[in-house]
């Protein structure tokens, strides 16, 4: 048995899996400790991925060279992309998926990825010396020794479930949880705090009455996550949609007295955006239903997933209000909801590649750092991973900025500001969101995974021939003029005024009523041009797709490069590590003691700190100077 690796990750949730996946794919040699093979990559709650703002997340890893995306378009039976009403900034690509079938594919990507080694055992001690981490050592006695250890450990570090009265200790439910490591790290001198996540109750879909529910179906023509050559999908199944009602909010409010989260049982703090069901009551009281999603768990299995009603309410207050639901009159519980507290690391502690301040080439990903949600903790795994192997093989950090993905949107909140309640994306977040499309993902960052050696050189031509394609149309559309003759029975069609003198094509498809695909159709010229661009079928939606945004949503775009510009100044102003802020007595005391605490890398991150004012960066600018 090998006991000397490069790398090892513990834990193998989404960023373990995709932690594992970078480093291994990357060269290093990997050793991915999980308490349970059977449960690698699983998805501990809802059976879904993306959604908006975490969709895009999960683009940029498919472009970056990450394995998410592919798993996701392997696995799914349902697509959809949200918010089309508004514009393509928000759009968001999601994916009802097959639970099963996503571990499985999971796990066959990781036993196919050279350099990936396995071992499940119970990590209960980091090895450490001299300030750097050395290795690990298992439940088992057994020591790994590695250049660099990434922990990925979910809701196990010392997670207690909840279901009512009932507490017991666990990372998932019929799993234990994780002790030891929590310990030991306090000792090295992090801090540590707790979390709370919770899930629902899963139905027996034979039990429910779908008559009484709204049907809710996936795209006509449903779309994907990945840039690569993973196949859409040629059916798809139908999610339901029901609301809860007054007499089960009756019976919710029954039980709180029993409830963990009312009686201070829990004291980690929840997702805001994704409350217990006996939340939303509490904090609604004027709202007499709620909405609720009714999912499939898979192809082939009866069990479905109630999105919306998550619980720790004892399991007879759950059967109970779940029986006076439209449509679930009749359902059977295969295993009431539950909450679950664990601990995390407030990320703070880490360098802007996420690896701890404390203790060299130790790395934290995923639910450890605060955060929520299988996207959020994926990209973290995958930067996690890039970056542990460009540390041990003595090469620079890799980090992304606020202005080319939404992942390093999510690092620098999280390193800058801290999280004390579960960290979820939204597109709200990014301040640059027009140059941060789920459509260009491949654009912005397959040119930087190729020159990382993560996307491959196909991946890399592909998104050549894209971006100088969608370059020509563009060039084609703005030069190019049109009589009115050509056109103008197509504009009366889809009701916009006609024409009266030759004009750009340009000008034409600035029209809100007008599509890109509407002048394909209509003009010759357009059409031949399109239609003879070297691209398959798919990859000339795509350019469309591009050209369209590019042109209607050209000022926009503009003014956020014009920022980015502005912004990058002071993120090339940068701020040594072992700078004495204490002596800065012309700041605020606030200012001193989040700069000492946070040591941020550049001036642009000191700006983003909570409590930061500008004339502390003012101040601080001056003292560079000097």
């Amino acid at each position: 048995m090998q006991d000397n690796y490069d790398i090892i990750v513990v834990g193998a949730g989404h960023a373990g899996c995709e932690a594992a996946a970078a480093a291994a794919n990357l060269g290093s040699r990997v050793l991915l400790i999980t308490m349970n093979m059977q449960t690698i990559a699983q998805m501990s709650c809802n059976p879904a991925m993306g959604g908006v703002a975490k969709g895009q997340i999960i683009r940029e890893i498919d472009a970056l060279g990450g394995y998410s995306g592919i798993v996701s378009d392997r696995s799914m039976i349902q697509f959809r992309m949200l918010n089309r009403s508004k514009g393509p900034a928000m759009w968001s690509p999601r994916s009802q998926n097959d639970r099963m079938l996503f571990a499985q594919e999971w796990r066959s990507l990781l036993e196919q990825t050279t350099n990936i080694d396995f071992w499940q055992d119970m990590v209960k001690e980091l090895l450490i010396k001299d300030n750097r981490v050395a290795g690990v050592k298992t439940s088992m006695g057994i020591l790994f020794h590695a250049d660099a250890v990434i922990l990925t450990n979910g809701t196990f570090l010392n997670g207690i479930i909840h279901i009512g009265e009932k507490q017991f200790g666990g990372g998932r439910t019929g799993e234990k949880s994780s002790t030891g490591i929590t310990e030991q790290l306090i000792t090295l001198g992090f801090e540590s705090g707790r979390m709370k996540t919770g899930t629902p109750p899963r139905i027996d879909g034979r039990s429910i009455d779908y008559a009484q529910m709204e049907e809710q179906q996936g795209d006509e023509n449903p779309g994907k996550f990945s840039f690569s050559d993973t196949l859409p999908l040629q059916k798809q199944r139908s999610c339901h949609i029901t609301y809860t009602n007054s007499k089960v909010h009756e019976i919710l409010k029954g039980g709180f007295d029993q409830s963990p989260m009312f009686t201070g049982r829990i004291q980690g703090l929840g997702p805001r955006y994704c409350p217990s069901i006996e939340d939303k009551i509490n904090r609604f009281a004027d709202r007499d239903r709620h909405q609720l999603f009714v999912e499939p768990e898979g192809w082939n299995t009866v069990e479905v997933y109630l999105n919306g009603f998550s619980t720790s309410l004892s399991e007879d207050v759950q059967f109970k209000a779940l029986r006076l639901i439209p449509g679930l009159e009749k359902a059977k519980m295969f295993r009431p909801g539950y909450a679950i507290e664990y601990d995390y690391f407030p990320p703070q502690q880490l360098r802007s590649s996420l690896e701890t301040k404390l203790i060299e080439n130790l790395y934290f990903a995923g639910q450890i750092n605060g955060t929520t949600g299988y996207e959020e903790a994926a990209c973290q795994g995958l930067i996690a991973g890039i970056n542990a192997h460009l540390k041990i093989s003595n090469q620079n950090e890799f980090v992304l900025s606020r202005s080319e993905a939404y992942i390093g949107v999510l690092i620098d909140d999280l390193i800058t500001k801290g999280t004390e309640e579960p960290y979820r994306m939204f597109t709200s977040r990014a301040e640059f969101r027009s140059l941060l499309r789920q459509d260009n993902a491949d654009i912005r960052l397959t040119p930087i995974g190729y020159k990382l050696g993560l996307a491959d050189k196909s991946r890399f031509d592909n998104v050549s021939k894209k971006i100088t394609q969608t370059a020509n149309l563009i060039e084609f559309i703005k030069n190019h003029s049109i009589q009115p003759e050509v056109i103008n029975a197509t504009l009366l069609n889809l009701e916009t005024e006609p024409i009266k003198q030759k004009q750009k094509l340009q000008n034409i498809l600035l029209r809100p009523q007008i599509s890109i695909f509407d002048l394909i159709r209509n003009v010759p010229e357009l059409k031949d041009y399109f239609f003879k661009l070297m691209l398959s079928e798919k990859e000339k939606v795509e350019v469309a797709e591009q050209v369209e945004t590019s042109i209607k949503y050209e000022g926009y775009i503009q003014k956020e490069f014009n920022l980015v510009e502005k912004v990058s100044r002071y993120e090339s102003v940068f701020l040594k590590t072992d700078l004495d802020y204490n002596n800065m007595t012309s700041i605020s005391m606030e200012a001193r003691q989040k700069l000492s605490k946070i040591k941020p890398k550049t001036l642009g991150q000191a700006a983003r700190i909570s409590g930061i004012s500008p004339s502390d960066i003012s101040v601080l600018l001056v003292y560079l100077n000097k």
